[in-house]
């Protein structure tokens, strides 16, 4: 176990501080390069998580330029026009006292003026400051460099620390940490003892089987089993570019239990899950930087860090199965990607990532040996048989409050799949009985299997398009 892993098991990461410089820098430099930094830890309490960012108390705590700060401040009061001081704190997402000392400063140099007062309270933070000609003319010279306008970004050495701290690795998991999860699901115990060791590794998972038999309901599932919540930074920055990496669309934000006060440049999460389908292309694995607004948006792996990524349909992207599984082979085997800035230069990420690949289609069409070799856990989804179909009926009805009728889902079973020599599929109960109950709603009773009423769904949904029919 390295050092790194053994202070993670007993001591929680709270932020990062600046190294004492032998020689500092003159206070007559005029660009200040960001502080070196390094982690803060302290003794974990119960119950703590291995990452919690505590508030920076001094400027060079954040990691960041005094540069970099005052002018995303300048930027925020360009863009609307006029800002409050507790607003324009809230927007950089860094303590008030931080915000007052780099507005002060620049009200020193300027570059911004003091309107008046938006509110009855004192101090600072209710001062609206607006920017002076000498304001308009630095903030031009920012936007030129880059026109992120958002919260503060930590460091990429911070985020690299964090990553580490909540890494998806290293699980203990058992089957009955995994089966509260499962419980709407009606699975085999194999599918249990393939998922669990797979969890456990943090690796990679190949899902194959045909479709509507629970691969993806099964991977939606398995991010709850890792439990705990995440911290995703809203950015990152590297050398003088800044990553956008906190996502709405797929970050779910948590609340923290015990209301503590945090840095707010980090977002509290659900560990995330991203998925991607037949939509992917090579470029969305790549950093992509717009050359209108100069910064980047992380790719989504990236994004997907210290959770699970799944690619459904694996097979049916825009991308050939070949050139996707090239460009996975190295994160898969070496837990680290390699991106690319748009200067040329190489970014070494870490890849904390459990991915999770999906196809119906047969998987001797789509994968070689190199790749077998590096996903190690492989599991075929097959479809149901007879008795567990009926207990995946039983658990549909009781989920829509439909009683069950043993003798009707016979009834369905004899008629619609034994002499129509079709197989069973673990989705068909949930799609079927909700086609019942809005069969029932518009004939004004209340949902009922009986044979006419199974008769009339089946009819609807197995339908055949033939040629010529």
């Amino acid at each position: 176990m390295s050092r790194d892993e053994s202070d993670n098991l007993t001591s929680t990461l709270v932020g990062m501080e600046p190294v004492a410089e032998e020689e500092p820098a003159p206070e007559s430099t005029p660009l200040k390069p960001a502080p070196k930094l390094q982690p803060v830890r302290r003794p974990r309490q119960p119950d703590e998580p291995a990452f919690l960012p505590e508030p920076p108390h001094t400027l060079a705590a954040t990691g960041l330029s005094a540069t970099m700060i005052e002018e995303l401040v300048l930027k925020h009061i360009f863009q609307s026009g006029e800002l409050r001081g507790a607003e324009l704190a809230r927007r950089v997402c860094l303590p008030s006292a931080l915000v007052e000392e780099v507005t002060e400063k620049l009200r020193r140099a300027k570059h911004l003026d003091i309107k008046g007062s938006g509110g009855t309270g004192l101090g600072r933070s209710q001062m609206i400051y607006v920017l002076t000609e000498a304001g308009h003319r630095a903030c031009a010279m920012a936007l030129e460099r880059d026109r992120y306008v958002g919260p503060a970004p930590v460091p990429l050495r911070y985020y690299l620390q964090a990553l580490a701290a909540q890494s998806i690795r290293g699980n203990r998991l058992r089957r009955e940490d995994l089966e509260p999860h499962f419980r709407e699901l009606v699975l085999p115990d194999a599918v249990f003892d393939a998922i669990g060791p797979a969890m456990n590794s943090g690796k990679a998972l190949f899902f194959y089987g045909p479709p509507g038999n629970g691969k993806t309901a099964i991977c939606q599932r398995m991010t709850e089993c890792f439990g705990g919540d995440v911290f995703v930074p809203h950015a990152v920055q590297v050398d003088d570019f800044v990553i956008k990496v906190f996502d709405d669309t797929l970050h779910r934000r948590a609340e923290d239990p015990a209301g503590r006060a945090l840095d707010e440049r980090w977002v509290r999460c659900r560990r995330p899950m991203a998925t991607v389908g037949g939509e992917l292309v090579l470029s969305d694995l790549d950093l992509r930087y717009s050359p209108e607004v100069r910064y980047y948006e992380a790719p989504v792996q990236m994004k997907a860090n210290n959770g699970m990524l799944l690619i459904d349909d694996f097979g049916r992207q825009k991308v050939s199965p070949k050139d996707l599984l090239n460009r996975w082979i190295v994160p898969l085997e070496s837990e680290v990607d390699f991106l690319t800035l748009h200067t040329g230069k190489k970014l070494q990420m870490p890849f904390d990532v459990f991915v999770v690949f999906s196809t119906n289609l047969d998987p001797r069409d789509l994968v070689d040996a190199a790749f077998l070799r590096r996903v190690r856990y492989k599991l075929g989804v097959n479809r149901p048989d007879e008795a567990q179909y009926l207990a995946i009926c039983r658990a549909e009805c009781q989920k829509k409050n439909i009683p069950f009728e043993p003798s009707a889902v016979a009834y369905l079973i004899e008629h619609h799949y034994r002499r129509a020599q079709r197989p069973f599929n673990a989705c068909e109960p949930r799609d079927l009985l909700a086609q019942v109950i809005d069969l029932c709603a518009y004939r004004g009773i209340e949902p009922q299997l009986t044979p006419e009423i199974l008769d009339r769904v089946a009819a609807n949904y197995f339908v055949r398009f033939d040629e010529g029919a």
